[in-house]
Parts: structure tokens; sequence; C-alpha cells
């Protein structure tokens, strides 16, 4: 092979994705993904994707790539292959569709990238020294934080990296103090949508994970979906990285570790019926969506039904609180509250965790996010009953100001917010900001699977989402009451047919909140329908459409809406059905005004 003149990087790390790529070229123009197969014949749709991935995560993450040409190329060593074709993807963005060649075609290759891309050549000093800007998904961070890194390895160089450190830290010394002084101490962190107070619990959770420590620390969350595939992601990742050291470790005993601090809350709170007296292991304890815990009402309706009548006469917050205040010197909850996210029938709201300090817990010391009175955060009045007590201190640093959700947009939460408040004049103003965060719609859910298969590369998953009253998609093959498994539908691979990819098993509200994918159909059914006096809400049941009076309801179908519609990492395509005039429970005028909203606020139609 001739001498290129250029630059090389064996074994390049990727941090966010935890792996490393055999090698990297510059040369000219173009930057080399270099994926060794030793020893294989063949080329895996596996071995592509992983390929693909290495070169999207340096296109989409990494400063001084965004812009060159980059040139992924799997080479299978005891492959025979006769031609290499060099292409361009559709997005038409400089990154190349993944080359298959073996050893002796390696050059012919390169020479063949080296003749399509133009352009001045690569400085490989300014290049190395490009920052490495990730944004992962909670699922990619809660390995990566399960295996030692930072927030800051894991996030964005920029403001949101700052945010997350302030608030970790914040936490932290909150934390110390507490332990300090014998004391215990509740905190309460609110963020803007996406900005990652997940991340910041996963984060303390897995700074203290070491059940040796006195700093033993757990994450409970009441969204079982999350827990479960959060659980399953990191049990996976244990036992494959166990296996590239040649360890083997059994997935029951990766799992049963990983239990040990990130639990259901339910689960958490039946272990501490057990023994009414005796405090758990744990001394910190880190409730994602606090907001969402049990009422009175609910908790004791739960208790009575599913527990053979057990007398219970607590709200979760009020025995969540308990739990931890048994422990003799000193504990901390953390509360991550989200605004906007009520999507359930007895969610209690901030206003039971602040009601059940002031009649229950007058010793704790309360820290509070400056921003906690806000009006989507519901506690505004609740929290001026505690001007008077002592030990309450408001900190900015608890507040998580910036999205760190989409690499692609940011204004995607308020766009979408804009859109449900009927602010059609901002939202188009919005809209026109997205820029390459793509948002269509179609009145065909076949048309919607084209277009979100045409859009995603290498390992970037899709699927759809539907609200869980969607009950008139029957006739587009969409099930709300069909059983799916979110482990399978979040993790599995492409050749499984239970996984989001295959477009066939649908997911809700309820299984994607906190979790989200990189394209993503929304389906719109009857239930959420536009009308000139505002959003009409619905419930199907029998044969036909019932309207939904009660507020409360209201509020919970419009937020499973903000869901589904803020899910997508890189763009979506929203069906609103046709409907059938032959079907009175589709008939079109309850889905032909809401497609006509949506096209007047700019969506264009495919």
């Amino acid at each position: 092979m001739p001498p290129f003149k250029g630059s090389i990087f064996f074994e390049y790390s990727i941090p966010r994705m935890g792996r490393r790529i055999d090698v990297v070229l510059l040369i000219g123009s173009t930057i080399f993904v270099l994926e060794f197969k030793v020893g294989e014949k063949e080329f895996t749709s596996n071995a592509i994707d992983q390929t693909w991935d290495y070169a999207l995560d340096l296109k989409n993450f990494h400063e001084t790539s965004h812009d060159q040409y980059i040139a992924p190329i799997l080479i299978a060593t005891k492959s025979t292959i006769d031609t290499a074709f060099v292409a361009a993807t559709p997005q038409n963005d400089k990154l190349l569709l993944p080359i298959k060649c073996d050893v002796d075609s390696l050059q012919s290759v390169i020479e063949g990238v080296l003749n399509f891309a133009d352009g001045e050549p690569i400085n490989s000093s300014v290049w190395q020294t490009g920052r490495y800007c990730p944004t992962p998904t909670i699922i990619e961070a809660a390995m990566a934080l399960y295996n030692g890194h930072s927030v800051h390895d894991i996030s964005r160089s920029d403001a949101s990296a700052i945010n997350l450190s302030k608030t970790s830290d914040a936490i932290s010394s909150i934390i110390k103090r507490s332990k300090e002084r014998s004391c215990k101490s509740i905190c309460f962190v609110t963020g803007v949508p996406g900005a990652g107070k997940t991340l910041v619990g996963l984060n303390i959770a897995t700074t203290h994970i070491d059940k040796n420590s006195e700093l033993y620390s757990v994450f409970l969350s009441g969204n079982g979906p999350l827990v479960a595939i959060l659980r399953e992601a990191l049990a996976r990742d244990k036992v494959a990285r166990g296996k590239e050291r040649g360890d083997k470790i059994k997935k029951g005993e990766a799992l049963s570790e990983v239990k040990a601090f990130i639990q259901n809350v339910h689960h958490f709170r039946d272990e501490c019926l057990s023994d009414l007296e005796r405090p758990p292991i744990e001394h910190v304890a880190l409730f994602d969506e606090a907001q969402r815990a049990w009422d009175l009402k609910q908790t004791v309706s739960f208790m009575h039904r599913k527990k053979n009548n057990f007398t219970f006469n607590q709200s979760e917050p009020v025995f969540l609180i308990s739990c931890l205040d048994r422990h003799p010197d000193w504990a901390v909850i953390v509360c991550l509250v989200g605004g906007g996210q009520e999507i359930n029938i007895g969610e209690a709201g901030i206003g039971e965790w602040v009601e059940s300090l002031i009649h229950s817990f007058p010793d704790w010391h309360i820290y509070l996010s400056s921003r906690l009175i806000d009006s989507e955060y519901g506690a505004g009045e609740v929290l001026k009953k505690l001007s008077s007590r002592p030990n309450v201190v408001h900190n900015d640093d608890l507040h998580l100001g910036v999205s760190m959700r989409s690499f692609r947009a940011e204004d995607v939460s308020l766009f979408v917010k804009q859109l449900l408040d009927l602010d059609i004049e901002q939202a188009r103003n919005t809209f026109a900001r997205l820029g390459k965060y793509p948002i269509v719609i179609t009145r065909s859910v076949e048309d919607a699977k084209r277009w979100l298969k045409s859009k995603a590369r290498g390992s970037e998953r899709y699927g759809i989402v539907v609200s869980s009253q969607a009950e008139r998609l029957k006739p587009h093959a969409i099930d709300v009451k069909s059983p799916m498994d979110p482990i399978h539908w979040f993790l599995s691979g492409k050749d499984d047919v239970r996984s989001s990819y295959y477009l066939e098993d649908v997911a809700t509200e309820f299984h994607v909140q906190g979790l989200e994918l990189d394209w993503v159909c929304v389906t719109w059914d009857a239930d959420f329908r536009y009308s000139k006096n505002g959003w009409e809400h619905w419930s199907f049941r029998g044969n036909r459409w019932n309207r939904i009076r009660k507020d409360e309801r209201q509020v919970y179908l419009k937020n499973a809406y903000r869901v589904l519609l803020t899910r997508a990492r890189q763009g979506m395509v929203i069906v609103i059905p046709a409907g059938n005039s032959e079907d009175p429970t589709r008939d079109p005028k309850f889905y032909d005004s809401t497609f006509e909203y949506l096209k007047t606020i700019g969506l264009p139609d495919i």
C-alpha cells in the first residue's frame, strides 16, 4: 500500500459508549473509522451497526468531527469481497454509508473515499483538541456511572455539565453535613425537562454503592418500566464487560448486585413494612419523580386491594420519611422533582411532602430548590407554611436549568408546551428554530414507519408510542391493551420481534416516561382532540367515546401527550389517522381538526 499522508490513532476511546475504535485515520479531508473483525469471513449486521455507531458518535458529539467527511469501514480479515461501494447517506451530512472490505482491498477503499470527498485537509493537532460533548440516554448514562465515570465524562462540556456537577456537589455537601452533625435532611431538586434529574440521582447512588459504607444509598422510583430496564441494562453490561476481561459473571449475580441500589419504591416500602422498628440499610434515599408519590387515598386503597386488606393509614411521603427517620443518627432523602409530569390518579405532588414535614417531622432540615415556587411544581402555597420554620435553606444549585435531552434541539420541550397550550404564534416561532430536529405529520402509519427507517442509522433506536387511552387504533394493528415487555422493547436488537425496531408492539406514556428513543412515531387517537374551543378529552368505553369532564383526568391526558411528544432525541413523525366514515368510533371529524391544527403551526405533511 502506498503511503498516505495523515495521522493514525489506535484504540481511540469513545467515552460515551465506553468502547474503543480499533483505528482512526485522518487523511485529507476525511476521518476513517476502521473496525477489524479478525478471523471473520462474514459482515454481520451487528458489526456493521457497531462501525456505524462509532462514526455517528464522532459526527454528533466530537466538536472537530462535526463538519468533516467520516468513512466507517468494516474489515473482515478472512473475507473475500470483489467490490466495495462508497456512497453518502440520504441525510447528506458527510457521513458515508458503512463500507465493507477485506484486508487486500483496504487501499483501494481509502483511495475511493479520497476521490469522493472534497474539502481542506484536516489539521490533526486541531482535531485532537476538539471537545467531546456527549448527550447520553439515561440507559447509557447509568452504565457509564455504574462503571466509575463521572457526570463530567458523560455530559456535554458546557453549561449542562457545569449545572449537573453543581447540583451533584450540592447534594454531596448536604449528605456530608448531615453525617457530620448527626441530623436528618431532605432536599428537593427541580429541573427543566431533560435537564438530568434522574442522572443526578444515579450519580449520587453510584458514588456510594458500597454496602460496607455508612453512606450506602439507594435510587428509588415508582416508574416500574424504568427500574426494570435500568437493572437489566446494567446487569447485561456487567456480564459483557466481564466476558471481555475473561471473567465469567453470572447474569443472576450481576442482577442481584444492581437491584441493591436501584429499587422500585413500592418494594422498598414493603421491605420497611416487614419490621416497623428496624431502619433500612441505606442512609441516603434518592426518590425519582417524587411528585408522583401516592397520596393517602391511593396508598390506602392499594394496600387494601393488593396486600390482603392490610390496614395502612399513611401517604407514601409520610411513610418514606418515617423509614429513614428510624436511623438513630443521620439520614438524607433527595426528592427529584419534575413539573407537568403527573399522568395517573393518586399522585400527591410536592405539597404532600411538605405537609408531612410540617406535621410529623419538625426536626428535619429542609433544602429547597429556589425554583420550587414555580407554578408547574404546584407547591407555592404550601411552601409559605415553611417561612417561620428553622433549618430551611433555599439553594439555587438544587435547580437544573439547562436541558441536555436532545443534542439536535433544546427547544423541543418548549415547542410541545406551546403546542399543547394552544399558543399558536409562539409554537410557530419555536418550531422554526428547531433546525435539524425534524417533526413531520402524516395520515398513514405505514408512511410513518418508512420515514422512521429512512432516518435511523446504525443502532439508533426507533419505535411507536401512543396514549394509554388510544383504543381505536386497532384497525392500524395498534392495540394498547396488548401486553408488551419494556425490557425487550428498549434493549433487544433488530433481530428480536419484541423490540421497538419491529414497529409491532407499542409503548404508552407509562412505559416511556423517563426514557427516550432516537426516532419516535407518535400515533394520535381521538382521545385528545383539537377544537376551536380548546382540547377535548375523551375516554373509550364499551363501543363509544365518552367525554372526560373531571379537570384532574383532563390534566393527566394532556400530560400523557406531553410525555409522548418529548421522547425523541433526534426527530419524530406524528400520525393522525384519517378515520373512517363507516365507523362511528373513528369518524374523520374526530381526527381532521387535530391534523389541521398541527399543519397550521407549520408541521410539514409527508
